[in-house]
């Protein structure tokens, strides 16, 4: 486990070490408030806990440097809860367990939380540092970036006095993010009366899981399989040919990840069991056989279990299984002058059925605010059309990219002389904080970086090592100019 403390550069690597031994998963944050904290009075700076729950640390300038322009370092303190279906890690009390694979960090069969521990480190490690120059540091670290930027959306004006600000939460070296997309959070909700299912009936609990999964903005172009959209093809054959009921069905657990695990409890006549099993391995054929070279671990079957008392509605699960069938999911249009960067996307994230309610949460991204407003109403029309109140929440604009911004312009002049070679300027269709951040303090110029990290949101997700050092090695030669 603490292998990665020995990893050079010691200040980062040992910094990410010790945020992986404090729980943080979204949501639960006082522990990681509280360690934040403690860090700064041990380090000698400033630092508070701003109403919407963020940790604001200020460093005074290295003497000398007073009127250097100041810059904000920003990065989010949570991380998203994944885990592989054979792991017992408990995210409210367990450190992560670490290890090394030739030039990666990887997590014991959960997210690591380099997603965005590495730029938190990195923050850290010049809070504490003694001999690094610059001029005026702040720090913003904000809270529950993962499940809908609450931190970055309540930010408080006239919090912060920099003129640059850095955000730290991109995931490829040699590319400087200038841009990134909007997106909206669509909850559809339906309270319905369950009947009794019928006495002489039996149950069988169907699962597909073993899907990759993956981040909803940076691999919703990938052509992953999505273990709702999939599950779905499979219930309305069941319907149809074998005279299955739904009970329930549970399928994927953030909005911000491709869901990679779902199952449903069906009931059905017992002389239909065996067909129903026959039919769960014809779609398997199907499945492995359609995501050949992108899925390689799909696993479905079926097992009996005990009937339940009660299922849903006739009606009502039609409607639903239909409305999953229809909804949106996946690229919806690439950028027209940039047709290799997705413009708009959705992704069908979560579906929970069962006990009377029914509940689908889908987070839809776009660059284009006209094209997110036409995935927001396109969904809405398909959920009303089975009944269902449909709400948005947690809306973030784009981020227009500035390609003559000064800051761009001298970190890819360091970048260059430190490499020797060009870095990338990308606009990102995963959603950053730095368009909220923007909407507050317009006059910031703004890039995003950060080292190589690979599967975030998954339990494959790691951090490449090699990468780490030139990033250190660039922010530093940036603060002292």
């Amino acid at each position: 486990m603490s292998e990665i403390k020995n990893l050079k550069p010691e200040a980062i690597w040992r910094n990410f070490h010790l945020l992986t031994q404090v729980p943080r998963p979204s949501g639960h944050l006082e522990k990681i408030q509280q360690f934040l904290l403690d860090f700064a009075k041990e380090a000698g700076v400033e630092a508070f806990k701003d109403a919407a729950g963020n940790i604001v640390m200020r460093k005074a300038a290295t003497p000398g440097m007073e009127n250097k322009k100041g810059v904000i370092l920003q990065a989010h303190m949570d991380m998203v809860p994944q885990k592989a279906p054979d792991s017992n890690h408990n995210f409210l009390t367990d450190p992560i367990e670490t290890h090394i694979e030739g030039d990666w960090v990887y997590a014991n069969h959960t997210t690591l939380g380099a997603d965005n521990g590495m730029g938190v480190a990195t923050i850290l490690a010049v809070m504490e540092s003694k001999d690094l120059k610059h001029g005026p540091v702040e720090a913003l670290i904000t809270a529950d970036e993962e499940t809908g930027m609450f931190g970055a959306n309540d930010l408080p004006e006239g919090e912060l006095n920099g003129d640059y600000l850095l955000n730290l939460d991109s995931e490829t070296w040699g590319k400087f993010v200038i841009g990134s997309a909007g997106g909206v959070d669509i909850t559809a909700t339906l309270d319905y009366k369950e009947v009794e299912t019928d006495a002489e009936d039996a149950a069988v609990k169907v699962t597909l899981k073993g899907l990759k999964g993956g981040h909803s903005g940076l691999e919703i172009h990938e052509g992953r399989g999505n273990a709702n959209k999939l599950m779905v093809r499979f219930v309305h054959a069941a319907i149809q040919e074998v005279e299955a009921r739904l009970a329930s069905w549970n399928g994927g657990n953030m909005r911000n990840a491709i869901p990679f695990k779902a199952e449903v409890v069906l009931t059905l006549p017992k002389e239909n069991v065996a067909a129903l099993k026959e039919l769960v391995e014809d779609w398997k054929v199907e499945f492995i056989e359609e995501y050949k070279g992108i899925e390689e671990g799909i696993e479905f079957f079926a097992e009996e279990v005990e009937t339940p008392k009660n299922e849903v509605p006739q009606e009502i699960q039609d409607n639903l299984v239909d409305a999953i069938y229809a909804c949106h999911d996946g690229v919806l249009r690439m950028i027209p002058s940039i047709p290799s960067v997705v413009e708009t996307s959705s992704n069908l994230a979560i579906i929970e059925i069962g006990e009377g309610k029914a509940s689908f949460k889908i987070l839809a991204r776009s660059s284009n605010e006209e094209m997110k407003h036409y995935i927001m109403e396109s969904l809405q029309s398909c959920f009303n059309m089975a009944g269902m109140k449909v709400e948005f929440s947690g809306s973030y604009g784009g981020w227009d990219p500035n390609t003559e911004s000064p800051l761009l312009h001298k970190l890819k002049e360091i970048y260059k002389k430190q490499n020797g070679e060009d870095a990338i300027e990308q606009v990102d269709h995963a959603g950053l904080e730095c368009s909220v951040i923007l909407g507050k303090y317009p006059n910031l110029d703004v890039v995003s970086m950060g080292p190589t990290l690979r599967s975030p949101h998954t339990a494959t997700e790691r951090c490449q090592i090699s990468t780490v050092a030139p990033f250190w090695e660039l922010l530093k030669e940036f603060l002292a100019e």
